[in-house]
């Protein structure tokens, strides 16, 4: 097969992603980024297919078919709601396919060893570029193949649990065993140790108790960490799927893939380093698994929560000249989206000012309540990000909550024992009037209670965000 085509269509599908990246920046020109990402994949895939060391087409083609099926499956099955746990669910794949291939890679080292020069001479394909290596180069290959499986061990075994309480099928409440970092600790000493041993012998022994330790680290760090910070979780385990694709891409000799991973990673591990400084979180506990506990004893909250019928905040609504709407998870729950894009309609029709109040970490995604905004057609230039429009509190008329609690909580402020204490918040609270749209007297997903409910000048909206917002919609005259 042609190297010469194999590395062009590398070349171009390197920048085709690079500009899909560039272009998810900006709302304007996501679709156009998406669609770039989609063409260098197939590229991709077609080069690789084409390219040297092709082989086991059946195979190949049948495996194609059967994941763009579950794939399209997926797609049309899967809510908006549920991105956050779909894009978990993603990163373990790529963990585990980082896993099998790094395998894969040891059993070639391990079958080309024992050929004498004879056999060695029929190999094709990576065997054959495994019995051309040097004794040196078969040392950075296993460094490359050990890393590999770490990294995709333990990308695999934190997706799995992120995806479990992302899908409310785990606790999402930090929780350790007994020893805590110690036994994360512990794991890394064992795999340093195998690496070791591995480098010296080749032992598979070695690489599967790595393996096993690695898949521990995976679930005890997310299992470590609170529900409230899962944003940052699924960025940072975008990153580790990256970083596992790109070592993996080492051990192959796949410059596409050490490319995509380094994109990947790079661009994941900036992200959850930003979502950290929006949050005030250290990005190394982020990493090591150890923030979204508590301290002390949280803050007692007094008060009562004060309801509010719908012709009470249509008349609100109808007096006010500036409103800023916060959108949260509670949103997407209910697929309220189309009715705050409607009750925005018609309050701009009638010249009130609105806008919106994004918190980087909103939602259980990043970027997700954006995502869910541009689907409903709010304009993009009413869509602030916190640091635009959280000094603008005090002069808005009404500010409106659906679905939100921990980015508007005033704990975070307030209350240092709070497993969110010391994190930049949405400071609603300041505006004349709060109503905060809830099902209920409920905590929230992440169980923290909100003084904010209890203030003075903030009414609970109770009941389905989308049939309260349809409900309030005729009232808006």
């Amino acid at each position: 097969m042609d190297y010469g085509f194999t590395t062009a269509a590398y070349v171009v599908a390197a920048v085709l992603f690079i500009l899909s990246l560039g272009g998810l920046s900006g709302q304007e020109s996501a679709k156009r980024a998406v669609w770039y990402g989609i063409v260098g994949m197939a590229l991709a895939v077609a080069a690789t297919l084409y390219g040297p060391g092709a082989g086991n087409w059946l195979i190949s083609l049948v495996m194609i078919a059967v994941g763009g099926a579950i794939g399209w499956v997926v797609a049309q099955r899967v809510q908006m709601t549920e991105m956050p746990q779909l894009v978990a669910a993603m990163h373990s794949l790529v963990g585990l396919a980082a896993v099998f291939i790094g395998f894969n890679t040891h059993i070639e080292l391990v079958r080309v060893a024992g050929m004498d020069e004879a056999a060695r001479a029929l190999l094709d394909g990576f065997a054959a570029t495994v019995a051309h290596k040097s004794g040196v180069e078969i040392s950075i290959l296993r460094v490359e193949t050990f890393l590999g499986i770490f990294i995709g061990a333990v990308t695999f075994t934190g997706s799995v649990i992120a995806y479990g309480k992302l899908a409310g099928k785990v606790d999402g409440k930090a929780k350790k065993l007994p020893g805590g970092h110690l036994l994360n600790a512990a794991a890394a000493v064992i795999s340093l140790v195998m690496l070791v041993i591995y480098l010296q012998t080749g032992s598979s022994l070695a690489m599967i108790a790595m393996t096993v330790a690695a898949l521990f680290i995976g679930y005890h760090l997310i299992m470590g960490i609170g529900g409230a910070d899962m944003p940052v979780v699924v960025s940072m385990l975008n990153s580790y799927s990256g970083w596992a694709a790109a070592a993996i891409g080492f051990s192959l000799s796949n410059d596409l893939l050490i490319v995509v991973g380094a994109l990947v990673g790079s661009s994941g591990a900036i992200l959850s380093y930003i979502m950290c400084k929006a949050m005030n979180r250290s990005f190394i506990s982020v990493i090591l698994g150890g923030f979204g506990g508590t301290t002390g004893p949280a803050m007692e909250v007094v008060g009562e929560q004060i309801a509010i019928d719908t012709e009470g905040v249509a008349a609100a609504l109808n007096d006010a000249d500036s409103i800023i709407i916060i959108p949260g998870y509670g949103m997407a729950v209910a697929q309220a989206q189309q009715s705050v894009s409607e009750l925005t309609r018609k309050l701009r029709a009638k010249g009130k000012t609105v806008r919106f109040a994004i918190h980087p970490v909103a939602g259980r995604l990043p970027g997700h309540m954006n995502v869910l905004l541009a689907e409903a057609k709010v304009p993009y230039d009413i869509v602030l990000e916190m640091d635009e429009i959280n000094e603008d509190f005090p002069s808005t008329d009404v500010a409106i909550v659906i679905g939100s609690n921990d980015i508007v909580n005033p704990a975070a402020q307030e209350d240092p024992n709070s497993p969110i204490a010391g994190m930049p918040v949405l400071e609603c609270w300041k505006a004349k009037q709060v109503f905060v749209s809830k099902r209920g007297q409920g905590t929230g997903y992440s169980g923290i209670e909100n003084p904010l409910f209890y203030k003075e000048n903030t009414r609970m909206f109770y009941g389905d965000a989308k049939k309260s917002l349809d409900a309030l919609l005729p009232l808006i005259d």
